[in-house]
């Protein structure tokens, strides 16, 4: 994902977040004090329907049926006249801004969780990669191989070489130990064949596509060394084939181009060193006629 698409998802899903949780908190509130006034109204109307109630039954005489009467009225009149918010909308409306507010607020939240998680994912991905195969030293802590180096800096090569391979063998995920070795064979002890056979092996383990694709491309430059020119070739055709899409795959596409070599190219100097089929029946050289025996002669086609 492009950088300026991510931070403008970062931007809308945190100013979202915020607005609909500002919303939903604002909404919850209402709805609260719109409740407790509702109570009050309705207890208030109660009452002064129950005075209005007494009085009417003190004007009729009817002493019996007074709290009767008002019992009723009072709950036919609150029916009646249902308690409304101050803005004139009923109570249950608050309770759907509600809920779509929490609701949006929801989303926003999980989303900016998402994208935040894909990228330390990533990142802690990267980190462990690097430290997983590292040609260059870089990140390395672990005492013992600090101690192979340590060894390789004091001149030992040989014995700085055994120490790391004792050190791959206990972490064979590792395996910018073997770059390391195939480095120092290549550049401190001049042995490009021990060097190139390293590179082999290190080719056989699965690396990132990039970091597989440069040590092919440093084994090609080996070859070369070697004067195995076909086994560079044919490495560098799978280079670009298996990980055409990396820079080492160019690299390999514009060596191979740089030498005016194609597939076909190859295929028609493959038919020209081809032998000849054998013919039919021995070649004589121009002009030359063999002597035969008296009564024989030549058999015409």
């Amino acid at each position: 994902m492009r950088n300026d698409i991510k931070l403008g998802l970062y931007a809308g899903l945190l100013l979202c977040s915020c607005l609909f949780g500002v919303l939903a908190v604002t909404t919850y509130h209402k709805v609260g004090n719109n409740n407790t006034d509702t109570a009050e109204g309705t207890l208030t109307n109660a009452v002064e329907i129950a005075q209005t109630n007494a009085v009417e039954s003190a004007q009729t005489n009817v002493v019996e049926n007074t709290q009767t009467n008002a019992v009723a009225n009072t709950h036919a009149k609150v029916a009646k006249h249902p308690v409304m918010k101050a803005d004139g909308q009923p109570p249950s409306s608050g309770y759907g801004h509600l809920i779509l507010y929490g609701a949006l607020f929801f989303v926003s939240v999980v989303g900016l969780g998402l994208l935040v998680g894909h990228d330390v994912a990533h990142f802690a991905g990267n980190r462990v990669l690097r430290g997983l195969y590292n040609d260059e030293g870089e990140g390395m802590s672990n005492p013992e191989y600090e101690l192979a180096e340590q060894v390789w800096a004091d001149g030992n090569h040989l014995e700085a070489i055994r120490m790391m391979r004792e050190y791959l063998l206990k972490n064979p995920r590792e395996q910018h130990v073997a770059l390391r070795i195939a480095e120092i064979y290549e550049k401190d002890l001049l042995n490009p064949l021990a060097a190139a056979l390293e590179y082999e092996e290190i080719l056989k383990h699965k690396l990132p596509p990039d970091r597989w694709g440069w040590a092919a491309i440093h084994l090609c430059n080996l070859y070369g060394k070697l004067n195995e020119h076909d086994k560079a070739i044919a490495l560098l055709r799978r280079i670009d084939a298996e990980y055409h899409q990396t820079a080492a795959a160019e690299k390999a596409r514009k060596r191979l181009e740089d030498l005016g070599l194609s597939l076909q190219a190859e295929e028609v100097a493959q038919e020209e060193s081809a032998p000849e089929p054998p013919s039919s029946g021995p070649k004589l050289p121009p002009g030359f006629t063999p002597k035969l025996p008296p009564g024989f002669t030549f058999k015409k086609s």
